[in-house]
């Protein structure tokens, strides 16, 4: 179905490789990652991983308590992204609060280290005593989207999407379709993650984690290579802000690229194991609602560095898209950033389509033989001028998601 244009206008980056735009260009462009050891996850005991992706260099000091008083730390990194990225579009307090404007967002769940300090004090003294009334507004699974909602005083819809690793790229496709198709004029979308120890121990269980390069963490995460040996955690937050074309126009707003295309599913049989064809399946819708003429020049793709999923991740690529298109993952710059994941990767997206270059992906070194023969990029950045991207994310549950990013 046809609709309105809708383009970005503002991003807004927290991220292991930087926290702006020119940051994480940058840095890709240098190969340069955020990967670090853990020493501090010794204290417990049968973790195997030590390695994480954490964000630095951002301060929350100068916000007000009243503003963070219901946030933990997962709604402070979705406060800061979501500030920079309605800078960067030139929104005004009048907009945010016109009705106009709307707001999606999502994590995989809330504040994981404010919800440990209520479990702490709860069961150690078999007592809600010392709980303060705010504890829970900081853990709720929606605390991102609602926070936000509240620091900005949007009167628009709130989509919350607490759909673990595809939470931010859910969150860009239901507000590009709140725009399309007119409910809102404009829209701040994305998703954040905080780094703890308990999501790094959820993977380490079902032995998903990366634990053979504690002690040389430039050497993981290995999305594709025969010698990866599972993912890497990480945190951050990312967000964009979407409009519809002839508003952005109308108020000559910048534009960094359009949305083309958005496409999401279910594989409908399995919790944890990835399927082949239900990915297939969200690219094709994604390409349908395009309707895309002409090429895609790069896929920015989901890359975990895990056995099941990389082995099905390329084979849907290859099943749908072949094996011409440029193909990485930037995950193995910043780890797996769980909920902040597809936000962060269609910023990436952007600042290789707006400085010319194409990311491949670090440490790959020779691509596992069960995997789709797609195009792997390996070989050191290369100088490109992208102008139609897609992103691609899956998670837990078999939820897939599919964006399309076209320069205007």
């Amino acid at each position: 179905m046809n609709g309105r244009r809708v383009v970005i206008t503002g991003i807004g980056l927290a991220s292991p490789i930087g926290n702006s735009l020119d940051e994480v260009s940058a840095a890709l462009q240098a190969g340069r990652h955020g990967i670090v050891p853990q020493p501090q996850w010794d204290a417990y005991g049968d973790l195997s991983t030590r390695l994480a992706g954490p964000v630095r260099g951002v301060e929350f000091a100068n916000y007000p308590r009243k503003m963070t008083r219901t946030m933990g730390r997962v709604g402070l990194l979705s406060m800061f992204a979501s500030d920079a990225a309605v800078a960067d579009a030139g929104l005004s307090e009048n907009e945010l609060t016109s009705g106009e404007i709307g707001l999606a967002y999502g994590s995989t769940h809330g504040s994981s280290s404010e919800l440990e300090q209520w479990c702490r004090t709860l069961f150690k003294n078999e007592s809600f005593k010392g709980i303060a009334a705010t504890s829970y507004l900081k853990f709720m699974s929606h605390t991102g989207a609602a926070n936000l909602g509240m620091h900005f005083g949007i009167r628009g819809r709130i989509i919350t999407t607490c759909s673990a690793c595809v939470s931010s790229s859910q969150a860009i496709g239901y507000g590009y379709e709140a725009i399309k198709h007119g409910q809102q004029e404009a829209m701040i979308c994305g998703g954040a993650e905080e780094l703890h120890v308990t999501h790094a121990g959820v993977f380490d269980i079902m032995y998903a984690t990366s634990v053979g390069y504690n002690d040389r963490p430039d050497l993981s995460p290995r999305p594709f290579d025969i010698k990866r040996d599972g993912l890497v955690i990480g945190e951050g937050a990312g967000t964009v802000v979407l409009e519809s074309y002839e508003r952005a126009k109308a108020r000559g707003a910048k534009i960094y690229a359009e949305v083309i295309g958005f496409g999401t599913n279910c594989d409908g049989t399995h919790m944890t194991n990835p399927s082949a064809e239900g990915m297939a399946g969200a690219i094709r819708l994604c390409l349908k609602d395009a309707q895309l003429t002409g090429a895609i020049d790069y896929i920015n793709g989901h890359g975990t560095a895990t056995e099941l999923g990389d082995i099905a991740e390329s084979t849907a690529t290859h099943q749908v898209l072949g094996d011409a298109i440029p193909f990485s993952s930037t995950k193995s710059y910043t780890g797996h950033t769980l909920g902040a994941c597809g936000s962060l990767e269609v910023a990436f997206s952007i600042a290789m389509m707006r400085d010319g270059f194409l990311a491949p992906t670090r440490n790959l070194d020779a691509v596992d033989p069960r995997c789709a023969p797609i195009n792997y990029l390996r070989d050191g950045v290369r100088s490109a001028k992208p102008t139609t991207i897609m992103s691609n994310n899956f998670a837990f549950g078999g939820i897939n998601t599919s964006l399309l990013l076209r320069a205007v």
